[in-house]
């Protein structure tokens, strides 16, 4: 039985290996990037700044540069944003951070994002949703499709409304800890 499906990354055209478990939340995530804006589209760059609250990496630079995605960039940030349980860092979708950067842009801030939490393996995420009832089983943290992080000096509730107009992707709140979530996944909020 095969468990790994050969792909092409559709953001730089790398070969990939995708584990059959992600193959699933991989095709949901095509299906949702021809229906998905992204930055004004005449920017020749795209830039992000990140740390990891709990390791305290971070990404300060380009991403996306003349029509492409850097893979170096992207890299990078895959490391930034992996499950910190988890052997090696899986490739987070791209599309999140143009979410993240596209709100920093609409809240006039170029403030480093604290990102809380990132992609998580299914095991991480299924210990979550046992600990909390607020973790979703089908999360899409699992599919490297969202982060859970807040821009210090700014209310999350603030952002989260500012993130929530521009339809980008799902918007949650988490007033009482003080961070809110963002994907790149169907437009909803809670």
């Amino acid at each position: 039985m095969r468990l790994f499906h050969d792909a092409t990354c559709p953001c730089c055209g790398a070969e990939q290996v995708v584990p059959r478990r992600g193959f699933l939340a991989a095709a949901v995530g095509a299906a949702v990037l021809a229906t998905t804006p992204v930055l004004a589209q005449g920017t020749t760059t795209r830039s992000l700044r990140v740390r990891r609250q709990v390791t305290n990496e971070g990404f300060d630079g380009v991403y996306w540069r003349n029509g492409r995605y850097d893979r170096d960039a992207l890299r990078e940030l895959d490391i930034v944003f992996r499950d910190l349980s988890a052997a090696e860092p899986t490739p987070m979708d791209p599309r999140l951070f143009d979410v993240m950067a596209s709100v920093a842009q609409a809240v006039d801030s170029d403030e480093t994002w604290e990102v809380i939490s990132g992609y998580r393996t299914p095991e991480t995420n299924e210990a979550r949703s046992r600990q909390s009832r607020r973790v979703s089983t089908v999360s899409l943290h699992m599919s490297g499709m969202a982060a859970d992080c807040r821009l210090p000096g700014r209310t999350s509730l603030d952002v989260a409304r500012r993130a929530s107009e521009l339809q980008l992707g799902g918007v949650g709140l988490y007033r009482r800890d003080g961070f809110m979530h963002l994907d790149c996944g169907p437009v909803r909020r809670w």
